[in-house]
């Protein structure tokens, strides 16, 4: 769908303690009980809870419907639930190598002889990881009354595709909010050198993911990875801020999952001016944006 409006993006604090965690590299942010809701009151709980036996998630989202409804189409509230994919033979690799090797020479390789990290897929640790976030889903939409998303997004390398697949089937989920994941080119990783980060065709997505729909600008081939040139931070940066606008423009869906990767959560959250808290492999983090139009 066409994008039909620009919009400015910050993060709101004060709802989720995943806001004030450390930033920097040396802390991986994982995920918290309950998504690390903060205990609180909502301007809507004398009118929606007046005898306080709703839970802290049934209250927030129905404050988050309130404040959808009175930005009036001005300014506009999603909670995305950000998922970054488990661990990848990619993963497994740098990190024995060490950073500046895997960049200056084995990021440029399919494999080593022995594993094949193009287009990485999961390893065993990393299919565990999504497992978790399954069994994390089921027993917060039981005891917590935690939410599902209303519409899901995914990068369409295949970590992602397979994280999104173990992370959410089989959950008991409303009849207007199935489990219908979105592909889409705008959250994947870095383009460019790198050939994790170079995806399969539309044909193998489609043969593969058939109850995923795939957005029709998606091309057969990967016609954005070039093996010589690396997307900038900064492009990575512009290219979230279209996937927001696409994002906030064609859905009005206030609760939405994104599965991505390290680098495009990143950009996310410098596009939304969030602390650049770094997400651990497997992990999933709130994220509640405010959009406003743009004059």
């Amino acid at each position: 769908m066409t994008t039909t409006s620009t919009f400015n993006y910050e993060v709101v604090p004060g709802y989720f303690y995943h806001d004030e965690e450390p930033t920097g590299p040396t802390h991986r942010a994982t995920t918290q009980p309950g998504l690390g809701l903060i205990e609180r009151a909502y301007e809507t709980d004398a009118e929606f809870d007046a005898e306080g036996k709703k839970s802290q998630w049934e209250r927030f989202n129905h404050f988050l419907t309130w404040k959808n409804q009175a930005g009036r189409g001005k300014v506009l509230y999603k909670l995305i639930i950000v998922i970054r994919h488990g661990e990848g033979f990619h993963n497994v690799k740098e990190a024995e190598a060490g950073r500046h090797e895997w960049d200056a020479h084995w990021s440029h390789l399919d494999g080593d002889g022995k594993v094949t990290w193009s287009n990485a897929l999961l390893t065993e640790k990393g299919k565990r990881q999504a497992g978790a976030l399954n069994e994390f889903w089921q027993e917060s939409i039981e005891d917590l009354k935690l939410p599902t998303p209303q519409i899901y997004y995914t990068s369409p390398l295949a970590r992602c595709l397979e994280t999104t697949k173990i992370a959410y089937s089989g959950l008991d989920v409303p009849a207007d909010r199935p489990f219908r994941p979105i592909v889409k080119e705008g959250l994947r990783e870095r383009f460019g050198v790198h050939t994790c980060d170079r995806r399969s065709t539309r044909s193998w997505i489609s043969t593969n993911y058939p109850e995923y729909d795939i957005e029709p600008s998606l091309t057969e081939n990967d016609d954005l990875w070039k093996p010589d040139v690396r997307e900038s931070e900064s492009e990575v940066s512009t290219r979230v801020k279209t996937l927001l606008d696409d994002v906030f423009s064609e859905s009005d869906k206030t609760i939405v999952s994104f599965t991505a990767h390290s680098g495009l959560v990143r950009a996310l959250y410098d596009v939304t001016k969030h602390r650049d808290v770094w997400v651990a492999a497997g992990a999933m983090v709130p994220l509640l944006v405010k959009a406003e139009v743009a004059e």
